[in-house]
């Protein structure tokens, strides 16, 4: 199953941010930005952080920001925020991050398979330097594979 579509308005370069609540605000406003979500599915993702932890957190510097599918999901999808300064989640190891993954799933079953499709592409190590250095949302399409 293909990765849902990376619009060019789902994705920030260089945002300012002093946390990571703001951080994942961040990835939250490119999903409503871009039509997948309302804000309310950011508010949760933020609540599932506050609750498990940074977990999230899955690689040094990268951030997989999601929450369970839901009424605030209007469709899948995804966005991608670069961080001008990085900041910390609270992960032992993976800490400070630099770039989130926002993932957005409308149904249950497909959550699984766009995890391992990510996880696809962030087996490659040019990956997270790359998408730090992007300074054209149409270069971190291109990291994904995709187009506008």
């Amino acid at each position: 199953m293909p990765l849902p579509h990376l619009p060019l308005d789902a994705i920030t370069i260089g945002a300012h941010v002093d946390d990571w609540p703001a951080a994942i605000w961040a990835a939250g406003d490119a999903l409503v930005r871009s039509g997948v979500t309302t804000s309310a599915y950011t508010e949760r993702m933020i609540a599932v952080i506050r609750e498990f932890g940074a977990y999230i957190v899955i690689a040094p510097g990268l951030a997989l920001a999601h929450a369970r599918p839901g009424a605030d999901v209007l469709s899948d999808g995804l966005c991608v925020v670069t961080l001008v300064e990085p900041v910390a989640f609270g992960h032992p190891h993976n800490d400070p991050v630099s770039v989130i993954v926002g993932l957005a799933v409308a149904g249950a079953d497909d959550h699984l398979q766009f995890v391992a499709e990510l996880a696809n592409v962030f087996n490659d190590p040019a990956v997270i330097p790359a998408l730090v250095g992007a300074t054209t949302a149409e270069f971190v399409q291109s990291v994904f594979g995709q187009t506008a």
